[in-house]
């Protein structure tokens, strides 16, 4: 029946679920017994063979129960690890979930307290060098990455009040150590060189979160980005010329110095740009030339997008990008170390181009060549100029023409008569290599006039001179008359 069956599972529960001490002693006492002949002493065999049926049956029992692995403790709501997913810190949270290391993480928190120095988030998008984030970020580099990550934070909990007065060493879960100390003027926390600039800023039961003002980067990390920069740089060798001899001492000529990284080019602009219908023909600059520091693609894009963004000169970003290649003319001037100053037309003066201006070949370059002066000058300094000298000059891309800069009404103006434009917009975009100033109208070189024509001079008469004679002669021709033909 249905209740013998019952009783039988709980009989066959309860034998399974007998306790160790009772099953233990219930083998001993039955057991005990049958030893005792071979032992002089019951007591010392009783205790002999109690010791020996424990040894075994403990080594019997660990055999038989399964094996339980350690499982990770579970993350609830309430844990610092959420808090930093869900806090102000989006950068750091973004770069945890690319590195892979929620899980260590969890395992960390469930076995101590963690303490995270978080950088803010400016520190991680404008202040970090864009080639060590894009290092960052390669898939062959997540090793350095999570080692990156996890100098950030120490395996105890140390909050504000718990900051040690004197530097001292704390380990992080990367294995590195970082030094805990107080500035002593400013009374400021610091780890490492990096300023506390929000101390305790999320306190949970498993944690801590510390704001700190930049990020912290471990020698191991900065030696492997080194590396692989340095072979990055040396994978193409720029060619080298031969030796030259000088004649007068028929000895080689020694190198020239080297070029302090931020120095000037030696050459005029002229010699460097492309060839051109007005230009006389030179090799455009590469990009990995001897001043590869200065990256003049990306800042003539920079302000290509500025000028977008400003909104009202998308014809001149057009013929820049599009219908010419000076953008990229630009990117290796400005990489060679080259300084510009665009003087960039808004859309309004744009369309007021005529078709005959733009269909002659090359005729968009010439324009925009003569609005680009090789110099960094900005509104400022354009005015302080024509304040002091009246009339400023300027050199253009278009050599040998020049742009006239002058003052009026409490502005500068350039051109001549009814083609001069006004600064319309001042500094739309300033970096210190390129500088764009919106004006009001298209500008175009002043026409060389012409030599000064020569009149035609009157008809001249060949005038011949009777001879003269003599004295003598024209005493005899009165005397005789005119009767000779001499004397006529």
């Amino acid at each position: 029946t249905f209740t013998n069956i019952k009783k039988k599972e709980e009989i066959s529960h309860q034998h399974q679920n007998l306790s160790i001490p009772f099953f233990t002693s219930f083998l001993l006492s039955s057991h005990c017994r049958h030893f005792i002949p071979l032992f002089p002493s019951p007591m010392a065999s009783c205790y002999g063979v109690s010791k020996l049926l424990l040894i075994l049956l403990t080594t019997s029992i660990a055999t038989a129960l399964p094996v339980t692995k350690a499982v990770s403790g579970q993350i609830n709501s309430n844990s610092v690890l959420v808090a930093l997913l869900d806090s102000h810190y989006t950068e750091l949270a973004e770069l945890v979930e690319k590195a892979l290391l929620l899980q260590t993480l969890e395992e960390a928190v469930g076995r101590h307290n963690i303490t995270i120095f978080a950088p803010r988030n400016d520190a991680l998008e404008r202040n970090l060098d864009p080639l060590f984030k894009s290092f960052l970020l390669e898939p062959r580099n997540l090793k350095s990455l999570q080692t990156l990550l996890m100098f950030h934070i120490l395996p105890r909990r140390v909050s504000s009040p718990q900051w040690p007065s004197l530097s001292h060493h704390h380990r992080t879960l990367s294995n590195d150590h970082v030094h805990l100390t107080v500035d002593a003027p400013t009374l400021r926390l610091k780890v490492d060189s990096a300023d506390i600039i929000r101390p305790d800023d999320v306190i949970r039961p498993d944690g801590i979160i510390h704001g700190i003002e930049r990020l912290l980067i471990p020698r191991s990390v900065q030696e492997d980005f080194n590396s692989r920069r340095s072979l990055r740089s040396i994978s193409a060798v720029l060619p080298e010329g031969a030796p030259e001899v000088d004649p007068r001492t028929n000895r080689l000529k020694k190198p020239p110095p080297p070029v302090p990284a931020g120095a000037p080019p030696v050459l005029p602009i002229y010699s460097a740009m492309s060839p051109g219908p007005s230009l006389a023909p030179a090799p455009a600059p590469g990009p990995g030339g001897p001043r590869h520091h200065f990256n003049g693609e990306a800042q003539v894009k920079d302000f290509i997008h500025t000028l977008l963004h400003y909104g009202g000169y998308n014809e001149m970003a057009d013929i820049l990008v599009n219908l010419t290649s000076l953008a990229t003319e630009m990117g290796r001037l400005v990489s060679e170390g080259y300084v510009l100053t665009v003087l960039a037309p808004n859309d309004e003066a744009m369309a007021k181009l005529t078709t005959d201006q733009l269909s002659e070949p090359g005729a968009p370059e010439q324009i925009v060549y003569y609005h680009i002066i090789p110099e960094y000058q900005t509104e400022e300094s354009m005015y302080n100029a024509v304040r002091r000298f009246g009339k400023v000059k300027y050199d253009s891309l278009r050599f040998p023409h020049k742009v006239l800069a002058q003052e009026a009404d409490g502005s500068v103006k350039f051109g001549h008569g009814e083609g001069s434009a006004y600064l319309f917009d001042p500094d739309i975009y300033t970096d210190g290599r390129i500088s764009v100033q919106g004006i009001d109208g298209v500008l175009f070189p002043v026409e060389e006039t012409p030599a000064t024509e020569i009149k035609p001079a009157a008809p001249v008469f060949k005038k011949v001179a009777k001879s003269r004679r003599g004295k003598l002669m024209e005493v005899a021709c009165k005397m005789m008359g005119s009767r000779f033909t001499s004397c006529q």
